[in-house]
């Protein structure tokens, strides 16, 4: 049974950037166990929302509480290892954290990245770097795992593994997920709570709740083709609570 502490709440978040209305009055809530997707177009104020409640941006007005007990591990939209910098995998992995050998490997097993370790970080593919930072996300034993963008510039079978892997870090960890994604017939029917965001939130509820929305078919027409024959084909994975 899922516990229902809440890790996260957003309470009216609204945010401008040079006059522009980026986040208006967003109000939202991470339980224990989550897997929250946030969908919307590009400029929709999705990472800047991610950012907002992580604290790297301070917000206009509103609120956000963060449980006592929260441990975050972060992976950002973009990052691009410094090419002058002759740093390994594993000294990446080690920077700044005290972690036990024991569990770097685990990690470095969970996230398939064991034979990259001794690799220049700067030498990775695209897929590859992803892993790496996801593993140096759980490197924090997360609670809460926020994913900014994860499979974003990966071909379709290295986007189909990385959701798989996320998937399955959902599983086993136990930790919630909130994760922004366009990606939207590879991840709906994964989500516990979908939460579609244009500056404010246009609507949020369980998948199968959500591709009924007018507003989310307004939002995603030229995807709802594909999207509704992969989500009615993956039906019987739904979540209940």
């Amino acid at each position: 049974m899922k516990d229902s502490q809440t890790l996260i709440s957003a309470h009216d978040i609204s945010l401008t950037h040079q006059g522009k209305s980026v986040l208006d009055k967003v109000s939202f809530e991470l339980q224990q166990g989550d897997f929250v997707t946030v969908i919307g177009p590009n400029g929709a104020g999705k990472s800047s929302l991610i950012k907002v409640l992580l604290g790297l941006i301070k917000a206009d007005s509103g609120r956000v509480k963060r449980s006592k007990n929260i441990r975050l591990g972060y992976t950002p939209q973009t990052f691009t290892p410094n090419p002058f910098i002759p740093i390994s995998v594993i000294d990446f992995l080690n920077l700044n954290l005290k972690v036990e050998r024991y569990f770097l490997h685990e990690t470095a097993q969970l996230t398939g990245i064991e034979d990259l370790l001794d690799a220049p970080l700067k030498n990775l593919s695209g897929g590859e770097l992803q892993r790496v930072l996801l593993a140096r996300a759980l490197l924090n034993k997360p609670n809460v795992l926020i994913l900014d963008e994860p499979a974003q510039n990966l071909d379709v079978s290295g986007q189909m593994q990385l959701y798989k892997l996320i998937q399955d870090i959902h599983q086993q960890k136990g930790c919630a997920v909130l994760m922004i994604s366009h990606d939207l017939h590879r991840v709906m029917k994964e989500s516990t709570q979908v939460l579609c965001l244009y500056h404010h939130i246009c609507c949020m509820g369980k998948p199968e709740t959500i591709i009924k929305d007018s507003q989310f078919n307004d939002l995603f027409a030229d995807q709802m083709d594909e999207l509704m024959a992969t989500y009615e084909h993956h039906h019987n994975h739904c979540h209940e609570d």
